[in-house]
């Protein structure tokens, strides 16, 4: 498996260890891999008497010491096979597959053939490098020796072309054999498991016995077990575990290590620990294999415990230790323990480390450490894309969009070789769907296609649900009817984006066309359709699907779907029968279920019960501006001016400020942004004197906006009037900078207010244009003079 794969797996997982520790495991449990044994030692034994140099050279091979082999070397005037021999597999048992197959060509081109002796160092040095061209060479050049039946060679061609992932090609070797050892049926082994095929292998493992009476040596119950490890096929590897007891391998501590990995990965812990408590209690293997298998059983608190245990046995964990441990401190949200671990890594000089530190950034970003988290990220001297997809993940969770993107740009800059995947880009699009900028997303969506991502559900329902964040929903609506494959996540968004646009109708024909198509609805489904209910006003249906959400689909509700009911209620305009509903829930309301009671009671002027709601909402969050606004504009309407000044100067006292009304238009790639009364736009006169038109087209006049304000402020409120608004000076320059015919799109980032509503529903009927509105409620469909909101928003 590549960092690379492995890395992905770490995060994807949330369980930081679970592909490295395997991985790593492996490679210090199991001996030298399958191609390696096929070149026995014993085939280097020259054909006559060797010499003392000979000696010498073979001696200094065998222990590394390669200079001085070299140095040995060229005092040759004429040096035999053997020799170069030597070399070449001095070169290859030392890592130096490089230097290996130049020597080959050396060899080569010095005169010397290259024998059967040679082929098995040069093969292993190819699969090492994962040089395929110059592998299939040489096998190009052993069929035409008339060496291609050495079983020494096959071995080494079924090992490399495994690899390398061409396993047709290894299985043809293997059945076309005229004699098979054990190694052979090893390297084939080993070959299904490393390319995914775990039953191929068993099914090898099990014929190697049954069929041909041939007893698996350690290395081939090796590769059965990690079979059984991948195909997550516990019952088989019980039958392993049985045959390893008959043949006494349960001496071999690598054997056991293995077999403990395997119970571990497939989720059999009681047997895992049965084991461990069997074995020697210093094999440091072992004990990170334990603390990953309690890591994927989701045991986190075992994993700690297991740690602690491993810490008072005196024995020193290592990188993967900490590796393994860190997901569970991540889920335990235990960052004291995890800045120890950080600690203890940095004082045992164990960073860098590509895939500590990526762990490390994984329980920094889980706990909501978003500081400690990017210094790690920007001090790593070498960021694989899991790590870049860490802190772009990150920042998209705790709100930081504009930071997320920020971190995505600098991926494709500053690292053009890391292909974002798809995991880059479903954290990504969520950023780009909050920041609601139309031409960003189809940027965005653009990229993704140029990627071929256009297949992948995942993506394509963040895409559906970016562009009617966006405000575009007939794109939304054409991404979902050109997808291939759907899931109810797809149905689900799809039906939430005629919701927030303000189609209950639409949204509600999708969830019958889902269920016709046997998907089955989920919490989430019902949290949409129980939405458009509420967005659209359908009091009767909306307690319908509450129904039947219980008693045809089992479906628990959750505390969204209680607020959509308080939200029904409030429109029917039976405020005390809300108050009881909400007093009586089985579940604790929050400040975002009084916040419908008391957008309900602005709806029906009704004070009191606003009061009420306020009370409560005072009483979870004190800083809830929204609450002090709608409760102050409450006590305008009904002319108590004191109380509303009242309002007003607690909100001073607390230290909060209403936010400042701003509208956005986009055109042409550029945002146009708006204030209430805003004249700094370099065509402001034009769009104050087509205001003024409209105003006067609309039947508004200044004196029957006055009158809403307190006759004190009625000078300083004149410069503020709603016919200044910032949405009405937004929709004013959509309707003269675009084209005739089409929609105007406009977003705000506070609710619309009332008078502003009625004016743009007046707007759309007098210019016959589309104008959609987007403020932190839902969209504004405006068409004809109505809106599809009902007025209620």
């Amino acid at each position: 498996m590549s960092a690379r794969a492995i890395l992905h797996s770490i995060y994807s997982s949330s369980t930081t260890n679970q592909a490295y520790a395997s991985d790593q495991t492996r490679n210090l449990i199991k001996n030298e891999s399958v191609s390696a044994s096929s070149d026995s030692k014993l085939r280097l034994k020259p054909n006559f008497k060797a010499s003392s140099v000979a000696r010498t050279l073979n001696s200094y091979a065998e222990t590394g010491q390669m200079v001085k082999a070299l140095t040995l070397f060229q005092t040759l005037k004429n040096p035999e096979n053997f020799h170069w021999n030597v070399m070449i597999r001095g070169y290859t048992n030392n890592g130096q597959y490089e230097e290996a197959i130049n020597f080959y060509y050396q060899m080569q081109n010095a005169g010397n053939l290259a024998d059967n002796f040679t082929f098995p160092s040069v093969i292993k040095s190819c699969n090492k490098s994962l040089s395929l061209s110059q592998g299939m060479t040489i096998h190009g050049l052993i069929i035409k020796l008339g060496l291609p039946s050495d079983i020494y060679i096959c071995n080494s061609l079924i090992a490399m072309y495994s690899k390398l992932g061409l396993l047709e090609s290894a299985e043809r070797l293997f059945l076309e054999m005229p004699i098979r050892e054990t190694v052979s049926w090893n390297a084939m082994m080993e070959g299904y498991v490393s390319n995914g095929e775990g039953l191929k292998s068993l099914s090898l493992f099990r014929k190697l016995q049954e069929d041909f009476g041939v007893k698996s040596d350690a290395l081939g119950v090796l590769s059965a077990l990690e079979a059984c490890c991948l195909e997550s096929l516990p019952k088989k590897g019980k039958e392993i575990h049985c045959h390893i007891i008959r043949q006494c391998f349960e001496l071999e501590i690598k054997v056991l290590t293995t077999l403990l990995d395997m119970y571990c990965n497939c989720g059999e812990m009681a047997y895992a620990e049965r084991l461990f408590s069997l074995m020697p209690k210093e094999n440091v293997v072992a004990w990170n294999v334990m603390i990953n298998g309690y890591v994927l059983s989701n045991q986190h608190e075992m994993a700690f415990a297991s740690f602690m245990k491993m810490q008072e046995s005196d024995l020193e964990q290592n990188a993967i230790t900490m590796v393994n441990l860190l997901p569970s401190l991540s889920q335990l949200r235990t960052l004291s323990h995890g800045k120890s671990v950080h600690g203890a890594a940095i004082r045992r000089g164990l960073l860098p480390h590509l895939f500590l530190e990526t762990a490390l950034n994984v329980m920094y970003a889980k706990n909501g450490e978003l500081r400690s988290a990017k210094l790690l990220f920007d001090e790593m001297p070498e960021k694989s894309l899991v790590a870049w997809n860490v802190m772009i993940s990150a920042y998209v969770q705790n709100e930081k969009n504009l930071e997320a993107i920020d971190i995505f740009l600098r991926l494709l800059m500053e690292q053009p070789l890391l292909k974002p995947d798809a995991f880059t880009i479903s954290s990504i699009v969520p950023a780009y769907s909050e920041l609601a900028s139309l031409p960003h997303g189809k940027q965005i969506h653009g990229y993704v296609f140029k990627l071929g991502y256009e297949s992948n559900t995942l993506i394509q329902n963040s895409i559906i649900y970016m562009y009617a964040r966006c405000g575009d929903l007939r794109d939304s609506r054409k991404v979902f009817d050109k997808m291939p494959c759907r899931d109810v996540v797809t149905w689900n968004t799809i039906i939430l984006a005629y919701a927030f646009h303000g189609l209950g109708n639409n949204a509600l024909d999708m969830f019958s066309d889902m269920k016709k198509l046997g998907f089955e609805p989920n919490e989430s489904t019902f949290l949409s359709v129980l939405s458009a209910c509420s967005v659209c006003g359908f009091i009767d249906k909306g307690w319908m699907y509450f129904d039947i959400m219980q008693k045809e689909h089992n479906v628990n509700p959750q505390i969204e779907h209680y607020g959509c009911l308080v939200d029904l209620l409030g429109r029917s305009g039976d405020l005390e029968k809300a108050l009881e509903f909400i007093e009586t829930m089985p579940v604790v309301p929050t400040s975002r279920i009084w916040g419908s009671l008391l957008t309900a009671s602005r709806y029906n002027n009704n004070i009191q019960v606003a009061e009420v709601a306020a009370e409560r909402i005072f009483d979870i969050d004190h800083d809830n501006t929204g609450c002090y606004v709608i409760l102050s504009g409450l006590y305008a309407d009904a002319g108590r001016w004191e109380d509303a000044e009242r309002v007003r100067s607690l909100m001073k006292e607390n230290g909060l400020q209403r936010t400042r009304g701003m509208s956005f238009v986009e055109l042409n790639c550029k945002t146009f942004s708006f204030a209430a009364g805003d004249r700094s736009h370099y065509e402001t006169d034009t769009i104050q004197l087509v205001l003024d038109i409209l105003s006067m087209q609309i039947g508004e006049n200044a004196t029957t906006l006055v009158t809403r304000f307190n006759p004190q402020d009625i000078v300083t409120m004149k410069a503020n009037l709603p016919c200044r608004h910032s949405v009405r000076l937004a929709v004013s320059f959509g309707l003269i900078s675009s084209a005739v015919g089409t929609p105007v799109l406009v977003k705000k980032n506070i609710r619309i207010c009332n008078d502003c509503h009625s004016a743009i529903k007046k707007i759309s009927s007098f210019t016959g244009r589309e104008i959609v509105v987007g403020d932190s409620s839902i969209y504004h469909h405006f068409n004809n003079g109505l809106c599809c909101c009902g007025d209620y928003w």
